[in-house]
């Protein structure tokens, strides 16, 4: 058997209209652009640049947010090739099959599960520490049993909440793309209105004072930062899983990856600036340093706000982990690789039903049980993996002269790509050796599943004809 047997690019694209029930094209550029500000703008900017400005780096956490951007601004132009020259479900997954071939496509579609599926597990927790944060402040408590992940030492059993919101996210994602778009417009333009309103009020408050050391961890603290605030970049990726349902996806996919990119770019820096500059960083050590620091500097009816602009925000950015995931299984399973059940779309929705509910059992699962901190390293390790892969995949594409001459084409080849797998590199070596190690098992479990299940029912093996060595 071919372990690295591919589909051409040609071929990929003609699948998307073979099945009698496709996806249907619904969205266009700005729908895209409020995706990707949807995924990367929630936990991010609301919970992890206090924690990150406390530890790490203080005013210096503009550089780990710039150091983190560039690897992200680099990979993204990579993706925005692909998605142009692509446009089919399944994000890393699907271009690796076209250019490395089936066996290191199947990793990367793995490697996705875990990345998309513990984001959103992750968020889940996140909405449910904020959601609960809000109700307390009326006076409304939950049983402490069910408001966190299993930890029997402090009481916690289940996080309900987190359950509750994921299960909300999928009824509405199983309603249909236009649907699920116009909500997440909606929370996105709420969301920035709270973070605008933010730096408004907060920029009259800052005591450069408070920006001194600007480095006192040293640049290993500037590093170690960048690669823990990378968490708040991943979603734009989950961008690229939505190319079957665009409207002209050559033109659009590229403006709704870096339009949201460059947007949430410029957004961190700020609030990271007027937040340090606002509390002195070691004590913005909390789960909620935005809404802190207006307390701190008692402004607490826009701590109000904040709150809510935060739940707003953390629910977009589970709504799109939400949805990369299900039409990450839609793809791997329309290729074989997975059950059939997982690519069986709605006739009346247009939208994979069943793969969502098995999906939010999940995230459900890991969101009920599993603490925050082992969620986002895994989810980190997961992404820059992924993302050093689609660098080197627009090597291969440009070397082995694949890529049409329309669309949009990655500048500077063979150097952005380059430069994206090198700071992702990087930022990878920096995260904790348990990740690593954790990250080695899951791909080994994961070429379990390959071997046992896959290879046998990849549809490749079954349409002989249709392997192609792509030239």
């Amino acid at each position: 058997m071919n372990l690295f047997r591919k589909k051409s690019i040609q071929d990929l694209i003609k699948e998307v209209g073979q099945k009698d029930v496709t996806l249907k094209k619904e969205l266009g550029a700005f729908d895209l652009s409020m995706l990707g500000i949807g995924a990367i703008i929630g936990t991010g900017i609301f919970v992890l640049t206090g924690v990150a400005a406390a530890e790490h780096a203080c005013l210096a956490l503009i550089i780990s947010f710039v150091l983190s951007g560039l690897a992200c601004v680099f990979a993204a132009l990579c993706y925005a090739e692909f998605a142009s020259t692509v446009p089919v479900s399944g994000s890393a997954y699907t271009y690796s099959y076209a250019t490395f071939g089936e066996i290191i496509a199947w990793i990367l579609g793995w490697d996705l599960i875990l990345e998309y599926g513990l984001a959103s597990s992750a968020v889940a927790s996140g909405w449910s520490g904020y959601f609960q944060g809000l109700l307390s402040g009326f006076g409304i408590h939950f049983p402490k049993a069910i408001t966190s992940a299993y930890d029997p030492a402090h009481g916690t059993f289940i996080d309900v909440p987190a359950i509750m919101i994921v299960l909300i996210i999928t009824f509405l994602l199983t309603q249909g793309v236009k649907k699920s778009a116009r909500f997440n417009s909606i929370m996105v333009i709420i969301k920035l209105a709270v973070v605008l309103l933010f730096i408004g009020v907060g920029v009259w408050y800052v005591k450069p004072g408070n920006w001194t050391p600007f480095m006192p961890f040293g640049f290993s603290g500037v590093a170690t930062g960048a690669a823990t605030v990378f968490f708040a970049y991943i979603g734009f990726d989950a961008v690229s899983t939505a190319a079957e349902e665009v409207k002209n996806p050559q033109k659009n996919m590229p403006i709704g990856i870096i339009a949201s990119l460059l947007v949430c770019t410029v957004l961190y820096i700020v609030v990271s600036a007027i937040l340090t500059g606002i509390v002195p960083y070691k004590l913005l050590d909390v789960k909620n340093p935005v809404a802190f620091a207006l307390n701190y500097i008692h402004q607490d009816w826009v701590a109000g706000f904040i709150s809510l602009g935060a739940i707003a925000g953390i629910t977009t950015v589970l709504l799109v982990m939400i949805y990369g995931q299900t039409r990450l299984f839609y793809a791997i399973s329309r290729d074989g690789l997975l059950p059939k059940v997982f690519s069986k779309v709605d006739k009346k929705k247009q939208t994979p039903v069943v793969n969502s509910w098995i999906t939010c059992l999940l995230v459900s699962i890991f969101a009920g049980l599993v603490p925050l901190d082992k969620l986002a390293e895994l989810v980190n390790i997961g992404t820059l993996f992924a993302f050093m892969t689609v660098s080197v995949g627009i090597l291969y594409l440009r070397k082995n002269k694949q890529a049409p001459k329309t669309g949009f084409r990655v500048p500077f080849v063979p150097y952005i790509p380059i430069l994206a797998f090198i700071f992702c590199g990087y930022l990878a070596l920096q995260l904790p050796s348990a990740s690593w190690k954790t990250f080695a098992v899951w791909l080994v479990i994961g070429l379990f599943v390959y071997f046992g299940y896959g290879r046998k029912h990849s549809t490749l093996n079954k349409a002989p004809n249709q392997i192609k060595k792509v030239v």
